[in-house]
């Protein structure tokens, strides 16, 4: 079935995007680096509303289900990807690329010169998956402040620090 959409977000969309990133987050339940994370801890419907009246959040719907979401944020000339989850029953399908193509686009028609994230840099649906989209590695985290310190405060939340990276992608 090919029958999802992409849009802006609206503030309703917050009270499906818990479901959907708990649902996600089952792919790194068998990772034991990650066995003592808290699956069940997801960004909260009021945390995602704020976000959203940003202006810069998508949704995905498959049929008239909301599948998927990308959560972002301004952060002076750089557009920052907070959460990008699919459900798993809308996995493969290319709705995870489609909501980040639609952030890269929005990100530059918006005059933001990068787009931002962290991720895991050896899981192939983390940074495989947006170096394929254009995205690299940050190396200088000194020149970075900002990024350097969301990968410290994950650390510190019980991410394994070896295994995450901030990326960026700069838009023309």
């Amino acid at each position: 079935m090919t029958d999802w959409t992409i849009r802006l977000a609206q503030p309703g969309d917050a009270d499906h995007w818990p479901a959907i990133e708990r649902a996600a987050g089952t792919l790194f339940s068998g990772d034991p680096d990650l066995a003592d994370l808290d699956f069940d801890e997801t960004w909260e419907p009021d945390e995602l509303r704020a976000l959203i009246r940003k202006g810069h959040c998508l949704s995905a719907s498959l049929g008239q289900r909301t599948i998927g979401f990308l959560a972002s944020q301004p952060f002076s000339r750089e557009l920052h990807v907070w959460e990008m989850s699919v459900h798993p029953d809308g996995q493969r399908l290319g709705i995870g690329s489609a909501l980040m193509r639609a952030c890269l686009v929005d990100a530059h028609n918006s005059g933001f010169k990068a787009v931002t994230l962290t991720t895991f840099r050896d899981l192939a649906w983390n940074g495989p998956f947006y170096a394929a989209l254009g995205f690299e590695e940050v190396t200088a985290l000194d020149a970075h402040p900002r990024l350097s310190a969301e990968l410290a405060l994950e650390a510190d939340n019980g991410l394994p620090p070896e295994r995450r990276c901030a990326m960026i992608r700069f838009l023309d």
